[in-house]
């Protein structure tokens, strides 16, 4: 067993250290169990392994609450075995995945900033009964120094019977002191949330928890599972160009200052080549308050472009993990870890004028945006937090190349399969075609916007026909659509195999 000694400072603590078996042996069916981790960051893994371990012979089922997605030893692990009967609230694990779409796995797809206080409330099926989290270190105290990630560990650590923790002695100590930790008073006692600037702080840097709830302490040497970003290809470097050159015609607007509004940028490969794409704009101070803090953000970083960064997870690559872990001493200073409930609040977004930058598998051309379905039906990961910024930030961008599947799809259809973000909520659209900003303007007029400047020329003269024909048959209504063609996109890919005619 791994020596944790130096990091319990608790000395009457270190008899709670046992091994990831006995700890999991705790762990009964049916049980609630909220676990610590924000995409593959900061989750735990010695006890989720040994978990599906003796599930493999022991079979049953848990209801699993995270952050967002979790690593292939949480949510790959116990998906293998049937140990997941209820997830919640995001996932991008192929098995899990996999198990939700061939109706073994119950899954609740919820907006991140809503997914702590719908535990607390009660409206997931009963309380926590377990909060299972990662941690770098526990103080004298008891309380609870987390690793990479934030997400929605300290309320279900507030909320949960039991705690069991796992150390994790491959997550740096320089880590403590780069949360705040502030989770709110639930209606009617709620209070406005004080942050009115991007590195406001206003919690602990620890999670309280206190000695009495803490059941097992279990060692644990596994590192975040995660994963490397794709090359920067020629079509996200075009989509980069068309929202700087946006961004600078708003500036010389007047709308804004010279140094923008606090960033938001989703997860992967897309919106981490936008912001790299900052780096060798002529942009500095920037200020980003979003969910993932990615290799983009370090770069800005060491360009000496980034002002302040906040977010809740370091979301890295393994080289910028690497990197990260190497320069903590100089990244501590411009980066902090809130709780997604901090992070992706509508209340904050709306406060400091975030500008939202997020990706879409499909959107139609009056505006609708689908975030999470294949075809309307299969669910990819989930909305995530694009839905709390969309319809709360000064600014709200949905990034998508034109085609997906090699030209066989468009991801501009007449009208999306399944809809996250409604037309009200969005404002501008890009893909490697070009930039439409469709604030201000009708259904009618958006739709011509994104067909000509967002549209790949293959499916171009096919939208707008679309529009030409139902703007005739409904004589002009005002969002033209023929019902009984509107999804015929969809049908003639999953019958053919392409959209094309």
């Amino acid at each position: 067993m791994i020596d944790i000694r130096d990091r319990v400072r608790n000395q009457a603590l270190q008899a709670k250290i046992v091994s990831a078996e006995e700890a999991a042996a705790f762990i009964k069916p049916d049980m609630n169990i909220g676990v610590s981790g924000f995409t593959p960051a900061g989750y735990p893994k010695a006890v989720p392994l040994a978990l599906a371990k003796r599930m493999e012979t022991e079979p049953f089922s848990v209801n699993l609450w995270t952050g967002a997605s979790v690593g292939k030893e949480l949510d790959g692990a116990l998906a293998k075995v049937g140990g997941i009967k209820r997830r919640m609230p995001y996932q991008s694990n192929k098995d899990l995945r996999a198990g939700i779409n061939g109706g073994k796995i119950e899954y609740c797809d919820l907006h991140l900033s809503e997914s702590a206080q719908f535990a607390r409330y009660g409206f997931m099926g009963g309380k926590i009964d377990v909060a299972i989290v990662e941690v770098c270190a526990i103080t004298e105290e008891g309380h609870l120094i987390p690793t990479t990630s934030m997400g929605n560990t300290a309320s279900y650590v507030q909320s949960a019977d039991v705690v069991i923790v796992e150390v994790n002695t491959t997550q740096p100590l320089e880590l403590e002191g780069m949360h705040d930790v502030y989770v709110p008073l639930d209606p009617p006692h709620r209070l406005p949330i004080p942050v009115v600037k991007v590195n406001d702080r206003i919690g602990t840097t620890y999670i309280p928890c206190g000695v009495d709830k803490i059941k097992y302490i279990v060692p644990c040497d596994i590192t975040d599972d995660v994963r490397p970003f794709a090359p920067l290809d020629e079509n996200s470097h075009r989509m980069s160009e068309h929202i700087l050159k946006f961004f600078k015609d708003e500036i010389k607007a007047g709308r804004m200052p010279k140094n923008l509004l606090p960033l938001q940028s989703g997860v992967g490969n897309v919106a981490n080549a936008v912001i790299s794409g900052f780096v060798d704009s002529d942009f500095t101070d920037l200020e980003v308050y979003t969910e993932v803090i990615q290799d983009g953000m370090f770069d800005l970083a060491d360009a000496g472009k980034l002002k302040f960064a906040s977010g809740t997870s370091f979301s890295p690559s393994p080289d910028g993990l690497r990197r990260f872990y190497e320069n903590i001493k100089d990244y501590r200073q411009k980066m902090m870890l809130r709780p997604q409930e901090i992070a992706n609040s509508p209340e904050v977004a709306r406060r400091i004028g975030i500008i939202a930058m997020n990706t879409a598998i499909e959107f139609d051309i009056y505006g609708n945006v689908n975030s999470t379905h294949i075809m309307g039906s299969k669910m990819m990961n989930g909305i995530g937090g694009s839905g709390d910024f969309a319809r709360n930030a000064y600014l709200t961008c949905f990034f998508s190349t034109s085609t997906a599947k090699d030209g066989a799809i468009s991801s501009i259809v007449p009208m999306c399969s399944h809809v996250d973000h409604t037309e009200h909520d969005t404002d501008i659209f890009v893909t490697e075609i070009g930039l439409a900003d469709v604030r201000g303007l009708s259904p009618r007029e958006r739709a011509r916007k994104i067909i000509n400047n967002c549209a790949h020329p293959d499916y171009r003269p096919m939208l707008l026909d679309y529009l030409e024909r139902a703007e005739k048959a409904t004589k002009q209504a005002h969002t033209p659509h023929i019902i009984n063609e509107a999804l015929s996109w969809h049908s003639r890919f999953m019958e053919t195999g392409t959209m094309k005619k």
